[in-house]
């Protein structure tokens, strides 16, 4: 098992592969709407909605707390888990794919973006190590992954929201492609 499991890191890992898959993002990412879009079960869409607004929100909390290789991101939603943008991604997605209705492709989307998340940390990881040094070990050690720890937060800390880094981060535009993409899927279902 374990051999395999390496197989499927190294395959997330492969310099080459993630080049290609950079190359093509964007036709990739439309077939993949396409094909979601001619999927989708009008049952399904306020659920899916919901998941894909939380992910979304969360999303947009990182991008006003987040200044790239400026300063460590330790405030908002980075207070609590140290990859919040990724848990953000995932059910922002995980929204369109639940309109399906598919478990199937519920569990395989999981699988996958479980490893794209954890690979994509662990590079991201030694490149903060570098940046930032002992302060970013310092934070490591207080502050989990993925998963709260069940330690008390500075409330003032959490509520932190920078508009600049807002706007700076472009999360205006994510949440206008996110309202178009779902604007367009509820006019195809209904």
């Amino acid at each position: 098992m374990n051999d395999f499991l390496d197989k499927i890191n190294h395959l997330f890992n492969d310099p080459e592969l993630r080049a290609k898959l950079v190359t093509y993002r964007w036709p990739l990412a439309i077939a993949a709407a396409i094909i979601f879009i001619l999927m989708m079960k009008p049952q399904y869409f306020w659920p899916g909605l919901l998941i894909s607004l939380v992910g979304e929100g969360l999303q947009v909390w990182c991008f006003a707390t987040l200044n790239k290789k400026k300063d460590l991101a330790d405030k908002g939603p980075y207070t609590v888990i140290r990859n919040p943008m990724y848990i953000g991604r995932y059910l922002l997605i995980l929204g369109a794919v639940a309109i399906t209705g598919s478990l199937f492709l519920i569990i395989v989307y999981t699988i996958i973006y479980y490893f794209y998340m954890t690979n994509r940390v662990g590079r991201e990881e030694e490149a903060l190590k570098e940046i930032f040094g002992e302060k970013y070990a310092q934070y490591c050690s207080n502050v989990n992954r993925f998963i709260p720890a069940s330690t008390k937060f500075d409330k003032a800390e959490i509520r932190h929201f920078d508009w600049d880094l807002f706007f700076n981060n472009n999360a205006h535009w994510n949440i206008l492609s996110v309202l178009i993409g779902y604007w367009v899927a509820y006019l195809w279902i209904f």
